[in-house]
């Protein structure tokens, strides 16, 4: 289990003067501007649960994150991994954590991958037959047999991201933090990944914590969403619950023929917003509000329509609403 309670980390941060005299002044009289990166967060999160921490740059993520890996020590407040601190007790926290941030690996850079592996099973004290039995669930999952031989500096950005995501996972931890894990990988790459964190919590019912930007990922795996902005917490609670606050959005996008830019619509009394887009038509309203039979009818009489697709509201539509109100 996950616990923290009114977490904030703040940071001090240089004010450097302009010019070499700006230089030699912060040598002798160094003055610091105070950043408040989390300011007061507050969730627990239960074993077995897959979550999606989510939120604008410099929202505070990333910082959330490294105080609950005990990487960062907070300012004030409290954060209880498994009910011990990861901070004071970050060597016991560690055995019981994977951690994979997109942008850096901890593997060796110039050893096969292989060699990696065997590193990090002593350094986290992981029996033979243990290790033979995660090496060919993670192979079956992420298919490392493919280049489990060669030097982590010659594989493919998405070759070492499955390889990161296996070495995070080889002393099987109970909680897993993602932070941008599919960050610049292909779409097909993106999927067998999403798939191996499925299975991973599913066989060993892992914890699971997501950060990314790519709200398809979030989607796909989370069922939980806090969403975070400027060091606090806007939302905290199931994916179709935020989606509900914004309504049952339905949005049509028609394609057609005939050139009809000066046409007007009917807008049902307001309940329906249209959009023109060279031969492209979207119109879009809730469902809640107005029957969708009532809509696509009107248009189908209106417009010779040459093919048609229907979207439905998705996490990222609600995000971006969100962060503009």
């Amino acid at each position: 289990m996950i616990y923290v309670n009114n977490l904030v980390k703040t940071f001090k941060k240089p004010i450097r003067e302009e010019g070499v005299l700006g230089m030699l002044k912060t040598l002798f009289s160094r003055k610091y501007e105070k950043i408040e990166a989390v300011k007061g967060i507050s969730f627990q999160i239960n074993d077995g649960e897959m979550v999606g921490l989510i939120g604008s740059n410099g929202a505070g993520k990333s910082t959330t994150i490294k105080m609950m890996c005990g990487i960062l020590n907070p300012t004030s407040g409290e954060v209880k991994i498994n009910g011990l601190n990861p901070h004071d007790d970050r060597m016991k926290v560690a055995q019981n954590i994977g951690v994979v941030f997109g942008q850096k690996t901890q593997l060796w850079w110039d050893i096969p991958l292989i060699e990696s592996f065997k590193i990090l099973k002593e350094i986290y004290q992981v029996s033979d037959d243990d290790y033979k039995k995660r090496m060919n669930f993670l192979n079956e999952l992420l298919s490392l047999n493919d280049f489990i031989h060669q030097p982590v500096r010659t594989l493919s950005l998405g070759q070492r991201m499955r390889a990161d995501l296996g070495a995070s996972f080889l002393h099987n931890p109970s909680i897993l933090f993602l932070d941008e894990p599919t960050i610049g990988l292909d779409v097909l790459v993106k999927e067998n990944i999403r798939k191996a964190i499925k299975e991973m919590n599913k066989e060993y019912n892992t914890t699971v914590i997501l950060t990314t930007h790519d709200m398809s990922d979030i989607e796909d795996l989370c069922n939980r969403l806090i969403i975070i902005d400027k060091g606090t917490v806007l939302f905290d609670g199931p994916q179709d619950e935020i989606k509900n606050k914004f309504g049952n959005t339905k949005s049509l996008h028609i394609t057609y023929k005939d050139k009809i830019d000066n046409k007007e619509f009917d807008t049902f009394d307001g309940r329906v917003t249209y959009k023109l887009d060279g031969h492209s038509l979207y119109a879009t309203f809730n469902a809640d509000l107005i029957e969708f039979d009532n809509v696509l009818g009107y248009l189908v009489k209106e417009v010779h329509i040459d093919d048609m697709s229907i979207h439905s509201i998705t996490i990222e539509d609600v995000v971006k609403d969100l962060f503009k109100e």
